[in-house]
């Protein structure tokens, strides 16, 4: 089983993984480790990545995802279409989380949040560029506000509703 956990900058989409990876006997990747260094700098400036400077990365996180035998959850923000497209052109299926959450509550984790690159000011270029998942490309869709084994609960009992038998 391959799951991305995708959604915009502070829904908690590396603590979701994480818990997930684990729940599911899996393995986690933290899509943000596999950034090219330029890109991580670039965003620790401020500079919203273009769709040139992420199209390495996300072809990154689809060959790791095709790459990893067994369960693996990769954490990415797979902002748009396109990009979830993407990395499933180098997966295949992929079972799909989106992590959603509200503009307050996500400008106040990333005000709490140290020693990550990703500045607060990036948020509202990151809401501008999210295009939520469409039905055809069947999202399970949970509210970051939740806390993480709520979350693992209900994104497990989702899949499980998805296999046959």
């Amino acid at each position: 089983m391959k799951i991305l956990v995708m959604g915009v900058t502070a829904t908690g989409k590396t603590t979701l993984g994480i818990e997930l990876a684990q729940a599911l006997r899996g393995r986690f990747v933290d899509g943000d480790d596999l950034h090219t260094r330029g890109n991580v700098r670039k965003m620790a400036r401020g500079e919203p990545l273009t769709d040139r400077d992420r199209a390495p990365w996300l072809d990154h996180v689809g060959r790791t995802l095709a790459e990893r035998r067994g369960t693996t959850v990769i954490a990415c923000s797979a902002l748009k279409r396109a990009y979830r497209d993407r990395i499933r052109a180098r997966t295949g299926l992929v079972s799909l989380v989106h992590l959603a959450g509200d503009r307050d509550m996500l400008e106040q984790r990333l005000k709490q949040r140290t020693g990550h690159y990703m500045p607060a000011s990036l948020l509202d270029s990151q809401l501008e560029t999210l295009e939520p998942p469409t039905a055809d490309e069947r999202p399970i869709v949970v509210s970051a506000d939740r806390p993480p084994r709520r979350l693992v609960a209900e994104v497990l009992d989702r899949l499980r509703g998805r296999r046959p038998g």
